[in-house]
């Protein structure tokens, strides 16, 4: 999607919102979109531009588990736009998980888990499915274990498509992606058929804090169905990455808040290194689809250490 100006957005948000738009700032690029925060009469907004639609049909679903724990800011507007699509929220503020220190980190952890708790127990029953949701909120998957070792694959509809390729171009990025799937097939079994709402992508600047509390969970792009240890184990796959968190161990949290909560969780280690694994097999896929091999080698040795412990 072409590169959107300041001016252009404030004429077409003017003309959604049907009045006047100011302060419209660019905050940020991501992977698959555009973003702009802006101001229309006295309400705050973000307006988003893509050439992927199905992200902000993923959002606009996310909003039904939202509640005082599970903060999701709704889309109040979406379509086409320029030669993409568009999705217009209310603007939530707060800093970005990523960017705390440690002290903070550590006094936001209970909101975070009681903000997992909530995708735990939302309600799932009007949809179907494992894995990645598709634009009516089904999984794309007949089993959970199915969409894990899907990881292996690269199918032409995916927005990834290629990675597989790149990959194979040099063994010695191809050796630990295909030690880490074998590795990723001792795992499986051991992972339960449930399925629960899954964000999958809980850092890159995707949650917002204000205080010690979670002021907003957005991104859904990246949803699942399946256990929900993923989103556990994606907060102990990454933490390495941030140096600011040296000394939080996020899987002792975890075991505590479960304990906490009454709440009994099997094969809780196994569990977790599986998802670990399959996450940084999803993370090295991407990188090789974007030829960043510099972090592509941090991944494939936190990838392949991910499935040794324990």
């Amino acid at each position: 999607m072409a590169t959107l100006t300041d001016a252009a957005v404030r004429e077409f948000v003017a003309a959604r919102l049907q009045g006047p738009v100011t302060d419209v700032a660019r905050i940020g690029r991501g992977e698959w979109s555009q973003a702009f925060s802006l101001r229309c009469g006295d309400a705050d907004y973000i307006a988003r531009f893509s050439a992927v639609e199905e992200d902000f049909a993923k959002d606009r679903m996310a909003a039904a588990f939202a509640g005082p724990d599970l903060p999701i800011p709704p889309i109040i507007a979406m379509g086409r736009a320029f030669d993409g699509f568009y999705a217009i929220s209310r603007r939530a503020f707060g800093e970005f998980i990523d960017d705390l220190d440690a002290a903070r980190m550590r006094a936001v952890l209970p909101s975070l888990f009681r903000a997992l708790d909530a995708a735990r127990l939302a309600n799932v029953s009007t949809t179907v499915g494992f894995g990645g949701w598709d634009a009516e909120g089904n999984g794309g998957f007949a089993s959970w274990r199915a969409f894990l070792l899907d990881s292996m694959n690269d199918p032409p509809t995916s927005r990834i498509h290629g990675w597989r390729r790149r990959l194979d171009a040099d063994p010695e990025r191809s050796g630990p992606f295909d030690a880490a799937a074998k590795r990723l097939k001792t795992l499986v079994n051991v992972c339960p058929e449930e399925r629960y709402v899954i964000h999958s992508d809980l850092l890159h600047f995707n949650v917002l804090v204000e205080g010690d509390r979670i002021s907003a969970v957005f991104d859904w792009g990246c949803a699942l169905y399946g256990d929900f240890l993923y989103d556990i184990a994606w907060l102990t796959f990454w933490a390495p990455w941030y140096r600011a968190w040296d000394g939080i161990d996020f899987r002792e949290a975890a075991v505590q808040h479960y304990a906490a909560i009454g709440l009994d969780v099997p094969d809780f280690d196994a569990r977790l290194r599986c998802y670990e694994v399959h996450i940084g097999l999803g993370s090295l896929a991407y990188m090789a689809f974007r030829e960043n091999w510099e972090h592509f080698a941090w991944t494939a040795e936190r990838t392949l250490r991910a499935g040794r412990y324990g």
